[in-house]
Formats: C-alpha cells, structure tokens, sequence
C-alpha cells in the first residue's frame, strides 16, 4: 500500500482497526457467515477498541475525526468480513443526518450512545415499492399535537433488530411528493414498532437484515429531523457523505479477498511450480492490486476533501450550538455528490471484479465454502447496490458533469 501521509492519529486507528480484524473477527467470520447469527461478542470487542465514534465530535463522546478516519476504519475491519464491519458502517449513516440537521439537544441525546458503542444505529429509507425511487415512499408520518404518527413498512434495513437508535423516512405530506418526505430519530422500543421479516440473504450474512413494521407508533416532535419536507434533501446529503463508507467496505472486501488469494496461489503446485509463478496468475494478480490502489487513492482524496470541507462548519455548529447545516450554508459548503459517487461506484467495481479473479485464481477450492475467498465474492455484490445502486450513481454523476459544464460555460461568457 502506498505511503498516504496518514497522520499519527489516523496511523493509530488503522492498526488498532486491522488487530481487531485480525484477532477478534478472522477466527469467527465463517462461524457467522454459516449461522447468520448476530456477532454481539466481536462488536463488543469494536466498542471496547472504541472504534464506533472515531468520526463523531469530541463534544458528543466522539474521537473528533470525520469521514477519513470512518473509512479506515470500515476498511481494515471489511478486510476480515465485510458483514460484521457493517456495524460501524450503519451506525455512521444513522448518526451522520443527526450530526448535520439535528439541533443541539438532538446531537447531545443520540450522538453518544452510538459514539460509544453502547446502542447501535441504523438507517431506514428502503420500502418495497421504493427502492431507488425515495419519493415512492408510503411510510407517512401524522402530526397529532406533541407527537407524530408512524405507519408503514421499511426492509431491507442493515443491522436491524440489532440497532436502538433509527433515522426514518416518511411523508408528512403525501399530497407533496418529494418534497412531502420527512426525518426522524425512532427509538427501539416505541409502542407500535415492531419487527417483521428477517431476510436471507446471498453474502453480509453477519449483519441482520430486517423488515421494520410501525402501526399507530407515536414518537415525540422533537424526533423531528430540521423541518419537515427536507427528508429528500437530507438523505441525498447523508449520502454524499456515508458512500465513502460503503466504498471503504468494498475495498477492504477486495483487499481481502487478495491476501488471502496470494497466500494460496504461493504454495499451491501445479505442473511442479507454485501458481504464483504463471504469467496468466501474474497478470491476474496484477490487475486485482491496481484496482484496489487505484480505488484507495480516489477514496482517500474523497473522504478528505469532505472533511476539508465540512469540518469548519461542524466545530462552528458545536460552538455555537446551532445546526451544522445552516453553518454549511453560510460557509458556502458544496456538495460532494459527484465525488461520493464515483468512490461508491470504483471502489464496488472493483470489489466485484477482484474478488471474481480471486476466486478464479485459487481454482476448485476457491468455489469451496470452508476457503474465505468465496465469501468475499459473496460479500462484494451488495456494494454495487446499496445507498444507491451504481446505475444510479453513474446517472447521479453524468448530471453533475453537465451542472458543472453549464456553470463553467455560463462563467466563460461573463467573463
């Protein structure tokens, strides 16, 4: 891996983050992926390891980084498995619309508990007849005096029975469309929030996949995300900034799946050589670690520039108290949607295609399910189409290009 002038600190979280991996998670990671149980023992070693809050503000229990140090994080410990590294991943895209919308006393009741590892997150816009398309939500939200009312159905929701602390999406004005979504924090435990179907599912197997049930279950007003109607505009900035996430589980998954092919490809013989030593392998091999650098590289620079730009906004926010996405505004902050995709979309690409080659290159046993390279296969797909699939990425992409075209045309003209 190439010298990335991580800081001190970063460095730190890095090892910290592959020890973990190595030790806590590798002996286990078949015994989950086989039983699809909960791994509550390794994520109890996570919070121990105080790596859930490595992205959060000191102010709320947080080790003060940002987007940088959760893709370190996500990346080092998917390195080992992909699903039980799922749940930091989730808890930054349940925290993260809390750190830019919520108001000082929303960021000071739900930060820290996630920060800390205590309560898990999660994040639920996904129904069964809106995936891609958020504004086909059915959800709805009712104001009734103090409280809103829930009901709907979510799925396909990471970590979810697992988690305590949700960020939910639901229309608090059907009529509106788009603009008629709306955020929430719903707590475990609220009258009328139930559970319903578990999923299974082709690879992630550690991390519990739920259906999520609300019927008449009120939550207080002050669970309210910003105002109502940005819903739509909160997800699409939450995301902006946790595809970074999925794009470090993605290339620690393709990492993986490298290490463990390059120690077998190494001692295994045919034809009286190690394959290692056939230049079709080479060539393989090759490409596989191009990828991955070549996709660190892009995320890295990512997850950097978000944080270049969104920190002074954020101390700002916990200094003053106010929300850190007003603070966004009046330093001007642009959006990094562009950016995010294109790491998502790299970063899952290349996961996919790595861990087939990988697979390929080990032969028979790499089909095997008691030999881990398969499981990263299995693993990788999900990259390509959660928050967002890359389809929709590469449309989210091509728009930007042309925004920033006309822009660039319109200054030309005035100039």
């Amino acid at each position: 891996m190439m010298d990335y002038q991580l800081t001190e600190t970063q460095q730190e979280i890095a090892a910290l983050s592959r020890r973990v991996a190595e030790e806590k998670i590798k002996p286990v990671r078949e015994h989950y992926d086989q039983t699809e149980e909960f791994p509550w023992p390794v994520v109890e070693e996570i919070r121990k390891a105080d790596l859930f809050g490595v992205y959060l503000p000191e102010a709320y229990g947080g080790l003060g980084g940002g987007t940088f140090e959760l893709v370190l994080v996500v990346e080092e410990l998917s390195r080992a498995c992909g699903g039980i590294a799922l749940s930091v991943a989730t808890g930054g895209l349940c925290t993260i619309p809390i750190l830019l919308f919520g108001n000082e006393a929303q960021r000071k009741k739900w930060l820290p508990p996630v920060a800390a590892g205590k309560r898990l997150g999660a994040f639920t816009i996904t129904e069964p007849g809106a995936g891609s398309d958020a504004t086909a939500t059915k959800c709805t939200a009712t104001r009734e005096g103090d409280y809103y009312v829930l009901n709907g159905v979510k799925n396909f929701c990471s970590t979810g029975e697992a988690a305590e602390i949700y960020t939910l999406f639901a229309s608090t004005n059907p009529g509106r469309g788009a603009r008629g979504l709306s955020a929430f924090v719903v707590e475990k435990g609220t009258p009328g929030f139930s559970f319903g179907k578990k999923e299974q599912k082709m690879g992630i197997r550690a991390s519990s996949t739920y259906e999520l049930v609300f019927k008449n279950c009120k939550i207080p007003k002050e669970n309210l995300l910003y105002k109502e109607g940005y819903g739509l505009f909160i997800a699409q900035n939450t995301f902006d900034c946790s595809r970074p996430g999925v794009a470090a589980q993605a290339l620690g998954i393709a990492t993986g799946a490298l290490d463990e092919t390059m120690a077998y490809v190494r001692v295994r013989k045919q034809f009286g050589q190690t394959i290692a030593s056939f230049q079709a392998i080479q060539h393989m091999m090759a490409d596989c670690a191009t990828a991955i650098e070549s996709s660190r590289a892009l995320l890295y620079a990512t997850a950097r520039a978000i944080d270049g730009a969104l920190k002074p906004a954020i101390d700002a926010a916990v200094s003053k108290g106010t929300i850190v996405f007003d603070e966004m505004e009046a330093l001007d902050v642009r959006r990094f949607t562009k950016e995010s995709g294109m790491c998502k979309v790299m970063c899952s690409d290349t996961a996919m295609k790595v861990t087939t080659d990988c697979v390929q290159m080990c032969g028979g046993i790499g089909y095997m399910r008691d030999f881990p390279v398969e499981k990263f296969m299995r693993d990788a797909k999900i990259t390509q189409i959660y928050e967002g699939t890359n389809q929709i990425q590469r449309n989210e992409i091509g728009m930007m290009l042309i925004k920033e075209a006309a822009s660039a045309r319109r200054e030309a003209v005035a100039a």
